[in-house]
């Protein structure tokens, strides 16, 4: 626990279910004021914490910042708008973190997950639930590693992709930016192109 979180509040950005997981984490490590944003101004509260407004008064509060929205380019959108703020990493004390590990800002690391040694993990990013990234691997900014999401050793994930819940990516491969996988996709080779991949193994969803 840090000092600045003992005694710095944490503004939150997004008053949805993910931002419900983000407050709870953010009292696990120790905040002990919390308040959220929110663009509906039908929103009121975020489980028991108050919802002043919307995001544009992030720049009228004092207090560490995190971004609570699931699509990638909102939160970089966001991030850079609120460039030089802090942005605190988050984990559960229930994650299990390699100590050779890095992980950027804005990034939470959510209960039961597992990062191992030599894994880089950019800002911005999502490592949600029960996922796995094994040793060596590289993640790009603004990733989500989904619930009970596996990456194997040595896979790199390029920034703004979404790896789907369950999916299970083989070791020594690249994944380039932009790319979303299936629930329950199997990736066993290279993927080159943007898109979304579903199916074992996983193939590019074409659209007409």
């Amino acid at each position: 626990m840090t000092e600045s979180s003992k005694t710095k509040k944490l503004i939150i950005i997004g008053a949805g279910g993910h931002g419900k997981v983000i407050a709870d984490i953010a009292a696990l490590n120790g905040y002990r004021e919390i308040v959220f944003l929110d663009n509906d101004p039908g929103i009121k509260t975020c489980e028991r914490y108050p919802v002043l407004g919307p995001d544009s008064m992030a720049a009228e509060l004092e207090g560490d910042l995190f971004i609570a929205i699931g699509n990638a380019e909102l939160r970089r959108k966001l991030t850079e708008c609120y460039d030089g703020r802090a942005f605190p990493v988050l984990i559960h004390p229930a994650a299990v973190i390699a100590g050779s590990a890095v992980i950027g800002e804005g990034t939470v690391v959510m209960a039961g997950a597992v990062v191992n040694p030599g894994t880089a993990v950019g800002k911005g990013c999502i490592l949600n639930t029960a996922c796995s990234v094994d040793h060596d691997c590289v993640v790009g900014d603004y990733c989500h590693i989904s619930v009970g999401a596996h990456l194997c050793g040595t896979v790199e994930v390029g920034a703004d992709s979404w790896i789907g819940a369950g999916t299970i990516v083989s070791n020594n491969l690249s994944i380039c930016p932009g790319v979303m996988t299936g629930a329950g996709a199997v990736v066993v080779r290279d993927i080159e192109e943007k898109g979304t991949y579903i199916g074992v193994p996983a193939r590019r969803l074409l659209t007409l």
